[in-house]
């Protein structure tokens, strides 16, 4: 009987590209924006990432276009966003029993603070020119920055998993 090995370096195999926005802009309004300059159409997914972590649980906004001619899968991601933890501060004295709001900021990539949001273009096949795409990005005006990540300096690739 023959014995089948998985080798799970194929499974750590990066099949996309993906871009920093850096940006002023609400998520649906750089959403129009990219459908005016790149040959797809963004919509906004019910499906957002959602992530815990110690401060709390906090969802991303998510904006997705599957290209089935081509096989690609488009998602415009939020990088940013706040957790709102509530405080009880039990002190005896003028201003005992107060609730306290504190938000804290959370990233989808921590290592990536100053992105406002990622392009991940999925199933990559080579027919995707990523320079082309960064050029026509920052076309955008109120796009300050475009760039493509280097994949492997991602230490949190697991919240790209959605």
């Amino acid at each position: 009987m023959a014995n089948h090995k998985l080798d799970l370096g194929e499974f750590d195999e990066i099949d996309y590209y993906l871009f920093a926005i850096h940006t002023s802009l609400e998520d649906y309004r750089l959403a129009f924006f990219i459908n005016q300059i790149l040959p797809i159409n963004l919509s906004k997914s019910k499906n957002e990432i959602q992530i815990n972590i110690k401060e709390g649980e906090t969802s991303f906004s998510r904006f997705y276009y599957d290209d089935i001619e081509s096989g690609l899968s488009w998602n415009l991601i939020q990088n940013k966003n706040e957790v709102i933890q509530y405080n009880k501060i039990n002190n005896q004295n003028l201003f005992s029993n107060i609730h306290m709001e504190v938000s804290v900021k959370v990233f989808l990539l921590p290592e990536f603070k100053k992105v406002d949001y990622f392009l991940k273009i999925e199933n990559n096949n080579d027919t995707v020119n990523g320079s082309k795409i960064q050029l026509l990005l920052n076309t955008i005006n109120s796009i300050s920055a475009v760039y493509i990540v280097d994949t492997n300096k991602i230490k949190s690739k697991n919240n790209l998993i959605f």
